[in-house]
């Protein structure tokens, strides 16, 4: 079991609120995600539910008891951090066993789920090295797997991909990823990285200054945002919002369309605008589209997404039609208007 309720939880340091009164549960072999932006609060929240930050009030279950004032090593979860925090003078086997050796299991026990988390996690040819010999991606499995042999209730990951670089993280993304499937586990992943969200969990939890935003499956966020701030966190590239008289128009506020929900053309279209930035990536093109006279914010440009390729360049007119199926409509308070 690896159930975890938080009822009316809250933070505060001194006098300044950091978690407002939150209400989550995240149900057993659930792979949820915390993701926002800096600042809002969930590290924090894993740090709440791991223990290793005091709860200002409300209380948190875990698989039915009471876990609120229970010590972090007692509540049955296992962490990975961002840092890899490995022992340089101890070999991955002695690395992956140093929790089991606390805890005082015998060294039969050490032995069969060091194998097992080895052969998961591809280290098996690697248990005798050290961490000095091993690439990023792999000290990331060492730490991962010094929590597997804990076998908690549920994995707690602290934006573990942070430090590897682009390839990595998305190969590590897919190893745990897999490595959830394997294990029908729990776990809660904290990523800034809203592309790592949308690809890995099973439920989204957003996050702006300690409130809870919204919460559900990657794609009832992407097709069903409930304001304005989800629109614009969610998706790659991110939504165009637009405000002022095209706005108006379909009497809302502030209107948003995906970059790939924009049709383009060379010669005709609704909005017309130049070409600022193309960048081709082979399978997708963006264009980064100024002077069409919409109300985007600062530098008023408008993103758009193409499959395949375009002859656009700097400098080119192009003309902009959106999907007006999937146009999304916010009010004035940045709520969604159905």
């Amino acid at each position: 079991m690896g159930q975890i309720k938080l009822n009316q939880v809250t933070k505060s340091f001194g006098e300044v609120q950091v978690i407002p009164p939150l209400d989550l549960t995240i149900e057993d072999g659930e792979f949820t995600v915390f993701v926002g932006p800096s600042g809002c609060g969930k590290s924090t929240l894993l740090r709440l539910i791991a223990g290793l930050e005091d709860i200002t009030s409300g209380h948190i279950d875990i698989d039915g008891m009471d876990a609120t004032n229970v010590p972090p090593a007692k509540r049955g979860l296992a962490m990975v951090f961002q840092s890899y925090a490995l022992y340089p003078h101890m070999s991955v086997r002695k690395n992956i066993a140093f929790p089991m050796k606390m805890a005082g299991i015998d060294e039969a026990e050490q032995k069969r789920r060091i194998e097992a988390a080895a052969k998961a996690l591809n280290l098996t040819d690697y248990l005798d090295r050290r961490p000095g010999q091993l690439s990023g991606g792999q000290r990331q499995r060492v730490a991962i797997g010094r929590a597997i042999v804990r076998e908690p209730s549920a994995f707690l990951f602290d934006e573990p991909l942070s430090n590897l670089d682009a390839a990595l993280r998305v190969g590590m993304r897919l190893e745990i990823s897999e490595l959830h499937k394997r294990l029908a586990t729990t776990m809660i992943y904290v990523t800034h990285d809203q592309v790592e969200a949308m690809t890995m969990a099973d439920k989204i939890v957003v996050l702006r200054a300690g409130f809870i935003e919204q919460v559900g499956s990657p794609l009832d966020l992407y097709h069903n945002p409930r304001n304005e701030s989800v629109a614009g966190f969610i998706g790659s590239p991110k939504m165009n919002l637009i405000k002022g008289a095209e706005a108006q128009k379909h009497g809302v506020a502030t209107i948003g369309i995906r970059p790939e929900h924009t049709d383009v053309s060379m010669s005709e279209g609704l909005w017309k605008g130049t070409v600022g930035v193309a960048e081709h990536l082979g399978s997708d093109t963006f264009i980064h589209v100024h002077n069409t006279g919409l109300d985007t914010g600062p530098g008023d440009m408008v993103t758009v997404r193409i499959t395949g390729d375009i002859q656009a360049k700097h400098g080119d007119e192009i003309y902009l039609t959106p999907q007006l199926d999937k146009l999304h409509k916010f009010d004035a308070q940045g709520l969604r208007v159905d």
